[in-house]
């Protein structure tokens, strides 16, 4: 297996790139996988329509590397998850987005590998796409699970602190200087300074994964993202102090990660001092 080499973007397919990584090696993972969801048409609704309070132009994602067959993407989610639990350390945890196209089989999986499922979180979504055949409930979540490696002994790291007194204005549903709850309430609208570079059809923003990486690591510890997009994982690790790995499959988002990483600064409220002499000389090329 190869040494780690972090602070970068790795472009390749990220199962094979995973097997390469030593055991142990890295501190948390946040895993954005292929929902598995482009299929039937392809709806798109755009400024003919009235669209305030809905974040702006809509596209139903229909992507290539989204599509798998039911048997294929089971396949695929135990080879990647395998490999996730076996590079994350001990005293870490993952994270990991779905719907509910997929998150059953992912939940199944993890239970199938021993690793064990902390918390159940929802993402509640305000500004979530609007259903547009009339036909169904509006879809207004996603699912997020939160894991450690599994084991006899818990010892991934959890800030409860950070997680009952940190700065969750924009979070409609936590109470200051409450336990936090297992709902969300964030905005998925991404500030403009997230799209300035590119965006990818599936990006997260940054203040979900700023509060997953503070929630569940310290400063310098390693964040991994198997499917890395447009970079958001690995900026809101450099943002938070944090080292970084990700991989992504398509050149064209490992293009966009890069600069966004560039030009990303810890500049986080709590950073006291710190500057970003740990990342000088470093490079996030693909």
């Amino acid at each position: 297996m190869s040494e780690l080499v972090l602070d970068r973007i790795i472009n390749a397919e990220c199962v094979s790139e995973m097997r390469k990584m030593p055991d142990s090696s890295v501190d948390l993972i946040i895993a954005d996988p292929p929902y598995n969801l482009s299929k039937g048409g392809e709806w798109k609704w755009d400024n003919s329509v009235e669209l305030k309070g809905l974040g702006g132009n809509w596209n139903k994602v229909m992507q290539d590397w989204d599509n798998y067959s039911f048997e294929a993407y089971m396949q695929f989610t135990k080879e990647w998850l395998t490999e996730a639990q076996r590079i994350l350390k001990p005293t870490g945890s993952m994270w990991i987005f779905g719907t509910y196209h997929n998150i059953g089989i992912i939940n199944v999986y993890c239970q199938m590998l021993g690793i064990e499922i902390i918390n159940e979180v929802i993402w509640y979504k305000r500004n979530a796409f609007p259903n547009l055949a009339g036909r169904r409930l509006t879809a207004s979540h996603e699912t997020v699970l939160w894991c450690n490696k599994g084991g006899k002994k818990r010892e991934y790291y959890f800030d409860y602190e950070y997680s009952k007194n940190g700065d969750f204005s924009y979070d409609g549903l936590k109470a200051p200087g409450k336990q936090m709850r297992t709902v969300w309430d964030i905005s998925n609208n991404k500030e403009r300074s997230e799209l300035a570079y590119g965006k990818h059809p599936t990006q997260k923003p940054l203040r979900i994964l700023k509060r997953m990486i503070k929630l569940a690591s310290k400063k310098g510890d390693v964040v991994f993202t198997p499917f890395a997009g447009s970079g958001s994982e690995c900026v809101a690790a450099k943002m938070t102090g944090r080292r970084y790995l990700g991989i992504e499959m398509e050149k064209e988002y490992c293009e966009i990660a890069e600069e966004r990483l560039l030009h990303a600064e810890s500049n986080e409220d709590d950073m006291g001092q710190m500057t970003l002499d740990m990342f000088t000389g470093v490079s996030s090329k693909c």
